[in-house]
């Protein structure tokens, strides 16, 4: 019986060859990751998104959605999805942007504060994967994402319209 695509391959390995399926086990391995983080985080009341976006308004400051989402490179409806928790506990707001059609995602003071208690969280799960997998792997992983991730670039969509 044959093996389904996504199945780890049953033949021995090869030097420089992939082996099974690169989605999977880059979700396998997300996954692993998160929870780690995940775990430190809930210390703090959120989930690793939740800090992300509050990381990324801080550092961005008043910031347009498609902005954001760009800079998350996260899809338009995700960002949404994501921001609304946010904005109900009071931490992130929606402003009128420069112009009337336009919003602009704020952190608000209460989102300032909470994103300094999740940061102490999160430099802890950091410090400990980095303990973990060893610092030059860390290094390694990153590079290895961002070469990747330019590499990719955005996923195009095919024009159905047409």
């Amino acid at each position: 019986m044959p093996t389904p695509d996504f199945a780890p391959d049953a033949t021995p390995a090869v030097p420089d060859r992939p082996r099974g399926c690169t989605n999977l086990q880059l979700r396998q391995l997300m996954r692993r990751v998160a929870q780690h983080y995940d775990a430190e985080l809930a210390q703090a009341g959120l989930k690793t998104t939740q800090y992300s976006l509050l990381s990324f308004v801080l550092k961005l400051g008043p910031v347009r959605p498609a902005d954001l989402a760009a800079s998350l490179k996260m899809d338009a409806s995700t960002l949404t999805r994501n921001l609304k928790p946010l904005i109900a506990a009071g931490w992130l707001r929606l402003d009128p942007g420069i112009d009337g059609r336009s919003r602009s995602v704020v952190l608000t003071p209460e989102g300032l504060a909470k994103r300094t208690q999740a940061k102490l969280r999160w430099k802890a799960a950091q410090l400990r994967l980095n303990a973990t997998l060893g610092e030059a792997r860390v290094v390694a992983l990153h590079t290895l994402i961002h070469e990747s991730m330019d590499l990719l670039g955005p996923v195009q969509t095919p024009d159905l319209t047409g």
